[in-house]
């Protein structure tokens, strides 16, 4: 079923850098609520101009003469976009413009293709995985400027060079709010957001080949950070007269206890506090980020900080806890981090982290149940945390130790039979 777009033309005046009491006619082609103006070199008087009507006032026959032509340049954009309309389902008012002056653009670009899926799935993407795609946009029309010294690129020119172009681009990028070039899984994950939009247009049948299909994106794997047990009761009994520094520390226990993300911890309302099946405290509630659900009992000391926080006053009508940026919250962690002498990079995140390795995995809790709990759509997402970690190793070896012991040799016959080592 063809979707319906809304579509009109209207005319104004700008006075935009012009003292003399003139103004210059613009046309403004909106699709769907999208703009794009452009100018139709006529220069007025701005009193003789109607705003409501949308044309010229008088009977001069240079009046006749404007309005005659504004009719014809509205007959011509209907007549612009009906053709557009014949031809793809998805129409952006550059393309009827572009039409208009005789360009050949019944091609879907690159930034009317973002634009196409930043509207449609706005409604199913967070507001920081949509501002991710939007930093990819500007990444790439900057590079399409550079490259190409153009403002746009049609889908139909996009090859494998201009992928790998665009790769490069990445790897010598220093965004401004980095301390260094974007590493190789920050170019790639760019390159990922990339790749999604291109099978869209595939899927729309907007372009006919994939140029991504020979193009392999490479993910290096890192290990991520956590807290053992020592550096997180560091943390637990880290104690300071300094408000925001307590705040923090509770917020960030609470997280290593839960494995609950910084954007779900500020969206719990008291609503969130049910009684398990159990009879105890459990938090339910919905991942911000994949809507999935997820419930777990509250363990060790999240529900004495819950309820250390009931009567706060910093705390918001129905929330748990009080509001605190994410910036902030990170900038204050390295206080606290500093204060205990822990000498990693201990970021909010680090929290889920440190609950999925230190608190679950390593204490034998399932890895399926650990991924219920963290609200992973994939048990793959999990797999990422099911580091064995050198106590673990040490505990489950000597256990097969003693089984073997038992079950073939006496540990004395293995000493007189092999001898002691000497090293």
């Amino acid at each position: 079923m063809r979707t319906r777009t809304t579509f009109s033309i209207s005319f104004w005046i700008s006075t935009s850098r012009r003292n003399d009491g003139n103004a210059k006619i613009y046309a403004r082609i909106t699709v769907d609520s999208q703009r794009a103006n452009m100018s139709l070199k006529y220069t007025i008087p701005k009193e003789i101009w109607d705003s409501k009507g949308s044309k010229v006032l008088g009977r001069t026959k240079e009046a006749q003469e404007i309005n005659t032509y504004l009719m014809e340049v509205e007959t011509e954009l209907f007549q612009c976009y009906r053709e557009l309309r014949s031809r793809t389902s998805h129409i952006t008012p550059q393309m009827v413009k572009a039409h208009y002056f005789g360009e050949d653009v019944s091609e879907v670009t690159l930034k009317s293709l973002f634009e196409y899926h930043n509207t449609h799935n706005a409604h199913s993407l967070c507001k920081a995985t949509l501002s991710h795609y939007k930093t990819c946009q500007k990444y790439l029309l900057k590079y399409i400027k550079q490259q190409y010294k153009c403002d746009d690129y049609r889908l139909s020119q996009l090859n494998h060079q201009f992928i790998v172009g665009f790769e490069t681009y990445l790897r010598k990028l220093h965004p401004i709010n980095h301390h260094a070039n974007l590493s190789n899984n920050g170019a790639m994950k760019h390159i990922q957001r990339l790749r999604k939009m291109i099978r869209m247009a595939v899927d729309n049948e907007w372009i006919d080949k994939d140029p991504f299909r020979k193009f392999k994106i490479r993910m290096e794997r890192k290990e991520k950070e956590f807290l053992n047990l020592p550096e997180l009761q560091k943390i637990q009994e880290y104690h300071t007269g300094i408000e925001r520094l307590r705040i923090v520390k509770d917020l960030f226990v609470f997280s290593c206890y839960t494995g609950i993300s910084y954007c779900d911890i500020m969206g719990l309302s008291e609503d969130n506090l049910v009684l398990g099946i159990d009879g105890k405290y459990w938090i339910s509630t919905k991942r911000m980020k994949t809507k999935n659900s997820f419930k777990l009992p509250l363990v060790g000391p999240a529900l004495s900080i819950i309820k250390r926080f009931q009567y706060h006053p910093k705390r918001e009508p129905e929330k748990l806890f009080p509001r605190i940026s994410n910036q902030k919250l990170n900038s204050y962690l390295k206080e606290i981090a500093d204060a205990c002498d822990i000498p990693k990079n201990v970021t909010f995140h680090m929290a889920r982290h440190t609950f999925a390795t230190t608190i679950t995995l390593s204490n034998g809790v399932p890895i399926e149940t650990v991924s219920k709990i963290l609200g992973h759509t994939k048990l793959a997402t999990t797999q990422v945390y099911a580091r064995v970690l050198d106590n673990k190793i040490s505990e489950d070896m000597s256990g097969l130790e003693t089984i073997l012991d038992s079950k073939f040799l006496d540990s004395n016959d293995n000493i007189e039979k092999f001898g002691n080592l000497d090293f």
